[in-house]
């Protein structure tokens, strides 16, 4: 549970998610240096894929900032949002969040998520997914959960898809992707998709 008190965040605990070699757990403060320098590193491959960088983005204030909207966003039900770490060795592996939930009628949220370049492409967010899939529909009680990709990005498509996510089509200009307007493919999971 979160405490809020004279302007203090407390980032909530006990929602650590397993899975095969990755675990997830929501950010801490702590984690500033292993985010900034993988997102730093990673540079170069996330940008063709994420909105546009701030000019500190990778600051220890931005990150302070990023984890009070967390912690505030958890609080309210607005997004859940997780680190993702090697069990082996708990290194940084990238982040991934379940965003803009919709109750009422809806019973939904947006899937967004990155990986640092040296993690890519070995299996990690898919687990990772795979990990997030039950916290959304048994712990969240959401019916749908959204995701969407840019159609050039065929290591992403890949992953929902083998995740069991359908493609649902096109939408034109979509998001603001790296400073322009892109198309991307929507994929979406309802609670009775669920394999297994």
């Amino acid at each position: 549970m979160l405490k809020f008190g004279l302007g203090r965040f407390y980032i909530p605990r006990g929602h650590r998610l397993d899975a095969e070699r990755v675990y997830l757990q929501p950010p801490r403060y702590r984690d500033w240096h292993a985010w900034a320098g993988l997102r730093a590193r990673s540079r170069e491959f996330l940008a063709p894929w994420e909105p546009s960088w701030a000019s500190d983005a990778l600051t220890h204030a931005a990150y302070r900032r990023a984890m009070r909207q967390s912690a505030l966003e958890w609080h309210t039900d607005a997004s859940y949002g997780f680190h993702i770490f090697r069990r082996a060795d708990h290194a940084f592996l990238g982040g991934l969040a379940l965003r803009h939930v919709r109750r009422g009628v809806a019973q939904a949220a947006s899937l967004g998520y990155w990986v640092g370049a040296e993690f890519a492409n070995q299996g990690f967010m898919g687990e990772a997914v795979g990990a997030l899939v039950p916290f959304a529909f048994d712990r969240l009680g959401l019916h749908r959960v959204e995701a969407a990709c840019l159609p050039r990005n065929e290591a992403s498509r890949r992953l929902l898809l083998k995740q069991g996510f359908k493609d649902e089509g096109l939408a034109r200009a979509y998001l603001r992707i790296n400073g322009a307007w892109e198309d991307h493919v929507l994929f979406a999971m309802l609670a009775e998709d669920r394999r297994g």
